[in-house]
């Protein structure tokens, strides 16, 4: 029984391309543009001080830092990371350490998938 087996998940980054289309048609795609590079820069400064704040606390910046990383992740487009988000938040108030653990580790991941996969197809705007 000295064998470890180790896990290697891999996210797929849930996408909804039709909310870019509704920004660029919303806004213009210049506007649009600026309004997913900022919520992008605001999801991955959010994802790291959700991490820290996972650890140091205090509980309720938790659930509020995962309910508006969940709003700005839907509001353009990043369903999977919203989606998320909301599993990690659900964890935190049935306060099941271990589940939320597993969905922090999930976050984390997704969320970088996701910023990686919306910056590598920044052609979306145009």
């Amino acid at each position: 029984m000295n064998q470890v087996t180790y896990l290697a998940p891999v996210e797929r980054p849930s996408m909804d391309a039709d909310q870019i289309e509704t920004l660029c048609a919303d806004l213009g795609p210049h506007a649009a543009e600026d309004v997913v590079c900022r919520a992008m820069e605001e999801l991955a400064q959010r994802l790291c001080h959700i991490q820290e704040i996972a650890v140091h606390g205090p509980r309720k910046d938790l659930h509020k830092g995962l309910r508006a990383l969940s709003a700005i992740a839907e509001q353009i487009g990043m369903n999977g990371l919203s989606s998320v988000a909301r599993d990690v938040i659900n964890c935190v108030e049935l306060g099941d350490v271990i589940a939320e653990a597993a969905t922090l580790a999930r976050l984390a991941r997704t969320g970088e998938k996701s910023l990686t996969s919306m910056w590598d197809h920044n052609d979306l705007m145009g």
